[in-house]
């Protein structure tokens, strides 16, 4: 016999999606074919009678639109792709109303941390904190702010952070230093995951003092992207007096709040790289492929190793390689 997942009160949960079909007008999977093609995530596949079909491994869903005007969405996914894209993004109608039962944690006043910065050779890694409740969450399903790693471009970065930074009684936070001072700061702290959990601490600090000094609601816990194994956060709290309960786990993003967080903080990122781009004279790409560095090797070739370190990060190993003769 199977066992049901129940709900606090003891009310068995609804069985989760992995089926949805509906009819949408030709505007409508215009831009579904238009959100799936910019997703890096899904990969376009072959349907006989269909407008086009995507297939996404990391979503586990398979989005079919047909020639009918019938869209289905299948696979393990479908829910959180019915309720975070197709929702919010296409039809702008809520029919499944199923997150503040699956998800009834996302509608309370919470802190949401996430990182930008972290795997890039270029600019300093940056943590923002987002402190929000109900209207806020609601407000930003709609207008589909989402992780951003699934976010197609940087002007698209930017509008998602003004709605955020715009909506009515939330806090945000940002905290890193500029890739000169994050050098000398990382070698202080010894290790990556030790620097970020520092920058972690900061932002959340200042949020918190934040909500106190306005009035605001405060909140008793907050959700980070898992980083590390180490509650490395959540010791800087207790040893700092701050009796907060900080959860942190993988894929956090899903949590609309800790989404905010990662908008912002990527967009703060994308506005370090511009200006250290105006510094080198040249467009600083992001990552740490063969693209970033084959720029590093310009850059140590134009400014030397004494200037080297205001572009890039010095303990990353393609840093070093592109500093070799």
């Amino acid at each position: 016999m199977t066992k049901k997942t129940k709900l606090s009160d003891g009310v068995p949960a609804p069985k989760k999606l992995a089926l949805y079909t509906l009819a949408l007008n030709a505007l409508q999977i215009a831009k579904l074919g238009e959100i799936c093609a910019e997703n890096s995530a899904f990969e376009q596949t072959q349907t006989a009678y269909t407008h086009f079909s995507y297939k996404s491994k990391a979503h586990a869903v398979t989005v079919a639109a047909y020639t009918s005007g019938k869209v289905v969405i299948s696979g393990k996914g479908t829910e959180e792709f019915v309720a975070n894209i197709l929702e919010p993004q296409v039809t702008g109608v809520a029919r499944l109303g199923y997150d503040e039962v699956h998800n009834p944690e996302w509608f309370e006043t919470h802190a949401g941390l996430d990182e930008s910065g972290k795997g890039d050779l270029f600019g300093p890694v940056v943590s923002a904190c987002v402190i929000a409740g109900k209207s806020a969450v609601e407000k930003w399903l709609a207008a589909g702010v989402k992780d951003s790693k699934q976010v197609a471009s940087d002007k698209k970065i930017f509008e998602l952070e003004k709605i955020i930074r715009d909506t009515p009684g939330v806090i945000v936070k940002t905290a890193f230093a500029r890739i000169e001072k994050y050098n000398t700061l990382y070698q202080k702290f010894g290790n990556l995951n030790a620097f970020l959990g520092h920058l972690h601490f900061l932002a959340l600090k200042e949020a918190l003092a934040e909500a106190e000094e306005t009035g605001s609601e405060i909140p008793a816990w907050g959700l980070l992207d898992q980083f590390s194994k180490s509650p490395i956060v959540q010791r800087n709290l207790t040893r700092n007096g701050i009796d907060f309960d900080l959860k942190m786990r993988t894929k956090a993003e899903i949590d609309p709040v800790v989404a905010a967080a990662s908008v912002v903080a990527r967009a703060a990122y994308v506005r370090e790289i511009e200006k250290i781009s105006e510094l080198a004279g040249t467009r600083l790409p992001k990552g740490s492929g063969a693209e970033a560095k084959k720029a590093a090797t310009e850059i140590f070739r134009k400014f030397g190793a004494a200037r080297f370190g205001e572009f890039v990060k010095l303990h990353f190993k393609t840093a070093s390689e592109a500093a070799l003769p």
